[in-house]
């Protein structure tokens, strides 16, 4: 399978949502629904997992996906990932970043391929 980061650099081939939609797979959405809804303290259904990914052309993601001011800044300025941008690592992505190290790791990949 092949790898897509999301404009914040979380790898979206590695989500429960996007895995879920891929696969049709409706007890990783069950798994997945019950997973975040306890991590996050909000009520999740399983029909909420669905996702193509954060740069994918439809419009089927994960509700706060949609909302994701990362995501909205970099499409905004016609970017792919943050670690394109000019202004990176601004100070609302180094602070996602210093929560999610992994994230980092890959937009700090992109920046110097």
């Amino acid at each position: 399978m092949e790898t897509m980061i999301a404009m914040c650099g979380l790898n979206c081939t590695e989500c429960g949502a996007y895995l879920a939609k891929k696969n049709n797979d409706h007890a990783k959405r069950i798994e997945t629904a019950k997973e975040w809804s306890e991590q996050f303290q909000v009520e999740i259904k399983p029909s909420d997992i669905n996702c193509d990914g954060c740069l994918s052309v439809s419009d089927i993601r994960f509700h706060h996906c949609s909302l994701c001011e990362y995501r909205a800044c970099g499409l905004e300025k016609r970017l792919n990932s943050c670690s394109q941008c000019d202004e990176y690592p601004c100070e609302n992505i180094a602070l996602f970043h210093k929560n999610v190290p992994e994230a980092k790791e890959n937009s700090d990949k992109l920046r110097h391929a």
